[in-house]
């Protein structure tokens, strides 16, 4: 079994708002992400918050999949919300958990079904989705990589345990796993996703 995390509980210091509650065709990133997520063979999925995200809970709720997990001290940095999410999914039938951002909304059920149909035959320990070369989210990684990320140092993040394994890259015909969306012109230029491009 192969559950998601999403990580969700960054400052959105840039935007000026929580990405998780940004709007696109209608329906919140966090909200985009779980439905693509449910239409995969996903079957668990935990969203990392900040704590007070009351709002972003109750659109997790409403969902209808998935479920939110607090990192008490987001401060931390990101790899700290990860090891709280893996902490979430954990469990002996759990071979891999493929972990994407809420700033990432636009990445489509094919491109998870890729993956997840790649991880099961790479004998690389990380598999991780790039479009034209350019590597983004998701990335799933291995159990056999759960404590080494659970050790890593918080100052380096997870790009540390990256740069130190294997890494499987699944290149797909979808420009949403490199469009993060970190400022309010991101955020503009992917209102139009008819024509998505990579900012």
């Amino acid at each position: 079994m192969i559950p998601a995390v999403i990580l969700a509980a960054g400052a959105s210091s840039r935007m000026g708002q929580p990405k998780a509650l940004l709007t696109l065709d209608d329906r919140s990133f966090i909200r985009r992400i779980l439905d693509t997520l449910a239409q995969s063979k996903v079957r668990e999925a935990v969203v990392v918050v900040r704590p007070e995200s009351d709002a972003v809970v109750r659109e997790i709720a409403a969902s209808g999949f998935g479920r939110a997990v607090v990192n008490p001290d987001p401060a931390r940095g990101q790899l700290s919300s990860l090891v709280i999410g893996l902490d979430a999914v954990d469990g002996p039938r759990v071979a891999a958990a493929l972990v994407t951002l809420v700033d990432v909304p636009l990445v489509t059920t094919e491109t998870v079904e890729a993956l997840i149909a790649r991880a099961a035959v790479s004998r690389a320990p990380i598999v991780r989705a790039t479009y034209r070369n350019v590597h983004g989210h998701p990335v799933i990684f291995k159990r056999e990589l759960f404590d080494a990320l659970r050790r890593a140092d918080p100052a380096a993040g997870a790009k540390a345990v990256v740069r130190a394994h294997a890494v499987d890259d699944v290149e797909v015909d979808d420009p949403g796993v490199a469009q993060d969306v970190d400022t309010p012109d991101d955020y503009r230029r992917v209102l139009d996703v008819k024509n998505p491009r990579i900012v």
